[in-house]
């Protein structure tokens, strides 16, 4: 679900320009990890510092750009409240056609990152069809495409196309040696969301490797959970997204507990907590 992503377009760049250490996602690197954390404390002027010194060291490569949009979109889906949970399991809400307000400028930014993710991404895999951090970048700006076509323009028809194509992406980052774990919070999606959907609305759906089961894509998630590196966090929101939605709201209130521990500038979550505790008569039954 959740994915924004920018890319500013810089030229005359020294051919020497230092590349980020290479993990199974295709970058590892201080500025990568800070800009995460960051995000998911909500701490966005932090998340962007981050975010410009790592595209400052590396220029030319998609990934710095695609965690900016990814920056951006979180902060629109924050300032919106499309992140309460509220919003997030009810169908209702997710579907109602009520024009949200976006903000202009940070749409406008979004735009710009995807389209210079998208470029360098592009170039790098012309070059190297098996690039990881261009795979990986593109899983990510189509992912975040998507969710800001689904939950903000509200086009969620059209936003099948890059639901899609992020899945592609994702599919070959893992048949590669190693695989990138973070890539299986996409397929996670993918099986859950097509699993989710009526029976007849199935036979036109059709997302590559992704059979439409429930079970296996919170099994993809719960992996990532357990050795994921950047997206590990970001399982956690989605099972407990999950768990609600299948009306386990302990199983919710564990994730959200441990959210909350790990990310305690995070507002979203103490809420979310708290409004689970209140929910369940002040406390949950161990």
């Amino acid at each position: 679900m959740l994915r924004f992503w920018v890319l500013g377009l810089l030229i005359c760049v020294p051919a020497t320009a230092m590349a980020a250490s290479e993990g199974p996602c295709g970058a590892d690197s201080p500025e990568v990890g800070e800009a995460f954390d960051h995000l998911y404390n909500f701490s966005f002027p932090a998340a962007h510092a981050d975010i410009n010194r790592y595209i400052a060291a590396h220029p030319r490569e998609p990934l710095g750009y695609a965690i900016r949009a990814a920056a951006y979109l979180f902060f629109e889906l924050d300032r919106l409240g499309i992140l309460e949970t509220e919003f997030l399991t009810s169908d209702k809400h997710i579907a109602d056609k009520k024009a949200l307000r976006p903000d202009a400028d940070v749409r406008e930014k979004f735009l710009k990152a995807v389209d210079d993710a998208t470029s360098r991404a592009q170039a790098a895999l012309t070059a190297n069809p098996g690039d990881r951090q261009a795979l990986f970048s593109m899983s990510m700006v189509e992912g975040v495409t998507t969710d800001y076509m689904a939950f903000v323009e509200k086009h969620q028809i059209a936003s099948l196309s890059p639901a899609k194509r992020s899945n592609g992406y994702a599919q070959q980052l893992l048949k590669l040696n190693p695989p990138c774990v973070d890539a299986y919070i996409t397929p996670g999606i993918s099986e859950y969301m097509v699993g989710s959907l009526p029976f007849f609305i199935r036979w036109f759906v059709h997302f590559d490797n992704v059979q439409g089961s429930k079970e296996q894509g919170v099994k993809n998630l719960e992996l990532v959970v357990r050795e994921g590196h950047y997206f590990k966090p970001f399982a956690k929101i989605l099972l407990a997204i999950i768990d609600l939605r299948e009306k386990r709201p302990q199983e919710t209130a564990k994730l959200l507990e441990s959210l909350a521990q790990d990310y305690p500038s995070n507002p979203l979550f103490r809420k979310e907590l708290a409004r689970m505790t209140n929910a369940q008569g002040g406390g949950r039954q161990n």
